[in-house]
């Protein structure tokens, strides 16, 4: 393609995930004459809806809309765009004595359910519950904020520390002290403090581990948790829902408003490298050898895959390739999708209580089954009775299925990015087949209903969807790689050593989870620069 002045922008993104479309909404109704680079078919990264077999629509890796900043929402009228949000309000977790615990949307309904397992947790569970709010709500401002260099004395860092220090002074003593604590306890010890019942510690400690390589009991494990609790879909205090037509829905919905304001979308378009000239980026060029230029380039993909693949190394200072060489980004989660002639019978429901399967069903009947789960994989393997977090979609929003059928959307730990000898088609049916069989312990006619089954594996999220190690927070939400700290110290304010590039994605702060505010933070961060 020659070099004229219809391949020119004022912005490129690299990257069509959430946080990508997001940044370039904001930056299109600012004004700026934008394109969006998305490598795949469609856009959305790991936030998309596939009809993988025909009538059955996959939640392929994201599966529900989890923090999603109520800025982004309204700033970007996503309802108007045809985002429709349902709260997921119930928790079901099948025992394997045949008991069961329940998470209702009704809040006596479920100091019931905990009372039948511990009074003495029942009357734990409403103090804990304030308790984390409270420090949610008091973190929230964290969330948009650019974050400061704190060994830097420029007026924006000055201010931005003070504020910082503003929304840690607004915290009553007892809270600033458990929140310093919390962020280096292990989710495990932490639950210790408050409940007896294995069940409940079970359930709770999960949140501390979705798409994170560590076990309950490693340190940690306790910000994890918390980081869960910070949302607020709707300006209130809910942070997981489910978005009619599946998570792909949100992505269309941002496409939507993006290209409402201007924006570009290209898709079936791979980035092959950053143009970057005398320190400067000036555009990229895609695999088929395609050249567009820029005055800015933006990149919402993952920090290993943007600077040690994107960027050739003599373009970067040594210390920052190194810092982004030393990025924790080894993944422990695999998505698993079933298409069903029916719903699953777990033996533990009781009749009259079927409701709960339109909630979340949780394999994690105790943090020792979890913590078991992260051993058999922590060397390169993978769990033998794996944790997972399941999903009907198709019980909240019927169009995900043909009549009379069913979709199941399982998020599943632990299996190793590094698994030993690496994966092949082999191992995922291998695995796959582990998966299946330990729902169906709960659910005994599971294989009966089966129709179709699919699972990605970090294997696949990389080589699909491009995700390092099939990360899906684009790098471990660790007390090192959180904050001024992610992706490397010095650069965790969404720019990069490269003059005119930024970082829009999950490697950036707040990090993971389908919120919309790393790509909102940087188009706030560029504006700055260039309004």
């Amino acid at each position: 393609m020659s070099k004229t002045s219809n391949n020119h922008y004022d912005v490129i993104v690299i990257g069509g995930g959430h946080n990508g479309l997001v940044n370039a909404a904001y930056l299109g109704k600012a004004g700026k004459k934008v394109l969006v680079l998305e490598q795949r078919h469609t856009v959305g990264g790991a936030t998309v809806t596939e009809e993988v077999y025909p009538g059955f629509k996959f939640l392929i890796a994201s599966y529900l809309i989890s923090l999603l900043r109520p800025e982004v929402i309204q700033e970007l009228e996503l309802a108007r765009h045809g985002l429709e949000i349902m709260p997921l309000e119930s928790t079901f977790v099948p025992l394997a004595n045949g008991n069961y615990l329940a998470d209702w949307p009704d809040h006596e309904a479920t100091r019931h359910e905990i009372e039948r397992h511990s009074k003495r947790d029942a009357e734990a569970y409403d103090e804990y519950a304030r308790v984390m709010k409270r420090l949610a709500i008091a973190l929230r401002p964290l969330l948009d904020m650019i974050p400061p260099d704190p060994t830097s004395v420029t007026a924006k860092d000055l201010e931005t520390m003070a504020r910082v220090r503003g929304v840690l002074n607004n915290m009553t003593r007892d809270d600033f002290h458990l929140l310093s604590r919390l962020m280096t306890m292990s989710a495990a010890d932490f639950l210790d403090e408050w409940f007896e019942g294995t069940a409940l510690k079970g359930t709770k400690c999960t949140s501390g581990i979705i798409g994170t390589f560590m076990g309950p009991r490693s340190p940690g494990t306790g910000y994890v948790l918390l980081h869960h609790y910070i949302g607020e879909l709707d300006g209130t205090f809910r942070a997981w829902g489910f978005a009619r037509g599946g998570t792909g829905a949100l992505s269309q919905a941002i496409a939507s408003a993006a290209r409402e304001a201007g924006v570009e979308i290209k898709t079936n378009s791979p980035v092959a490298h950053v143009n970057v000239k005398n320190g400067e980026a000036t555009g990229v060029t895609l695999e088929n050898g395609d050249e567009y230029t820029a005055g800015i380039v933006v990149s919402n993909a993952d920090a290993k895959r943007t600077f040690l693949k994107l960027i050739e190394p003599k373009h970067l200072p040594d210390d920052f390739v190194s810092d982004v060489n030393r990025f924790r980004i080894a993944s422990p989660a695999c998505k698993v999708n079933l298409a069903l002639d029916g719903l699953p019978e777990f033996t533990s429901m009781p009749k009259g209580k079927e409701a709960l399967l339109r909630g979340s069903i949780e394999i994690a009947p105790s943090i020792d089954y979890v913590e078991q789960a992260y051993d058999d994989a922590k060397y390169g393997g993978w769990s033998r009775k794996p944790f997972m977090d399941a999903l009907i979609p198709s019980l909240l929003d019927p169009g995900m299925a043909p009549p009379g059928k069913h979709v199941m959307s399982l998020f599943v730990q632990y299996a190793s990015s590094d698994l030993e000898g690496g994966w092949n088609e082999e191992k995922k049916a291998q695995f796959l087949d582990i998966v299946i069989d330990t729902l169906a312990e709960h659910a005994p006619n599971l294989k009966k209903i089966l129709i179709h089954k699919h699972i990605m594996t970090p294997w696949d999220l990389e080589r699909m969807i491009g995700l390092t190690s099939g990360h899906i927070f684009h790098g471990e939400l660790a007390l090192q790689q959180l904050f001024f700290l992610r992706p490397s110290p010095q650069w965790s304010n969404y720019r990069t050593p490269i003059k005119n590039m930024y970082m829009c994605g999950s490697s950036t702060h707040p990090g993971g989870c389908i919120t919309g505010a790393p790509g909102r933070n940087a188009a706030l961060a560029i504006l700055e620069d260039r309004p």
